[in-house]
């Protein structure tokens, strides 16, 4: 029997080589819990209890800290070739959790939500609405996205005339007026699962970086003729990625302020 309950797939294989150790990024602590677990537990308040974490830098280290941890699977990034690749490794992952014969196509709604394990400000009730929006539109993908007053360094959601969304496009391959955007991309996807897996074959390396974006995913399902739709619910701060020791620091007071 299959499922609609979401399944989250959550990025965690990055070194993050400006926190100044070897320790993975993902495992540094904030209020007395790793970034990583943080993610987690907003995951599964918000009913995604079945759990996919990619895995990479430090890899024995993560599988030891969170590998007792209900519905918690791992598959492992062996390069570091961008998002795409980080969930592609995932790809049998989600085909075996989506359906008991591994054919993505008989579960194609099941949602899979797409997070990073360095967001620990991520709220349960953020998931929730975006599964909630994901349904009534009956989309093929839902971005979360957020309006920030400086975009430095985030991809720039575009839209037609109509206000409609067309792409992401990342700020290293952006126009000067693409980067004078101010919704940007906060990496949390809503996908149905049959069709994340048929936009993962498609990606390509043709970019300034020569990785696999995730980010190409949602224009290859708009060409395809799926429904594609990005919400700016999200706020700023909520999924900032920690990625220096003073971003930490700041990420760590908050999550305090907000537990007292």
């Amino acid at each position: 029997m299959t499922t609609t309950a979401p399944l989250a797939v959550v990025l965690a294989a990055g070194k993050g080589t400006r926190m100044g150790s070897d320790l993975p990024k993902v495992l540094h602590q904030a209020a007395d819990k790793t970034l990583l677990e943080w993610v987690l537990d907003a995951l599964t308040a918000a009913g995604c209890t079945d759990q996919i974490v990619v895995i990479g830098h430090g890899a024995e280290l993560v599988r030891e800290t969170i590998g007792g941890r209900p519905g918690v699977q791992f598959a492992v990034q062996h390069q570091q070739r961008g998002t795409g690749d980080a969930v592609r490794a995932a790809a049998d992952t989600i085909k075996a959790l989506a359906s008991p014969t591994g054919k993505a196509e008989a579960t194609p709604d099941r949602p899979v939500i797409i997070v990073c394990g360095d967001s620990p400000l991520l709220r349960a009730e953020s998931v929730t609405g975006l599964l909630s929006a994901f349904r009534e539109r009956q989309a093929a993908c839902l971005l979360g996205t957020a309006l920030a007053d400086d975009a430095t360094g985030l991809g720039r959601i575009v839209r037609n005339a109509a206000g409609r969304f067309q792409r992401i496009v990342e700020e290293k391959d952006a126009s000067d007026a693409e980067r004078m955007i101010h919704e940007v991309n906060m990496s949390t996807y809503i996908f149905a699962a049959g069709k994340l897996l048929w936009a993962l074959d498609r990606l390509n390396t043709e970019n300034a970086a020569g990785e696999y974006y995730l980010t190409d995913c949602p224009q290859l399902l708009l060409e395809n003729g799926d429904e594609v739709d990005a919400v700016a619910c999200l706020d700023s701060s909520e999924t900032l990625s920690v990625n220096t020791p003073e971003q930490l620091a700041a990420v760590a007071d908050a999550l305090a302020a907000a537990h007292r």
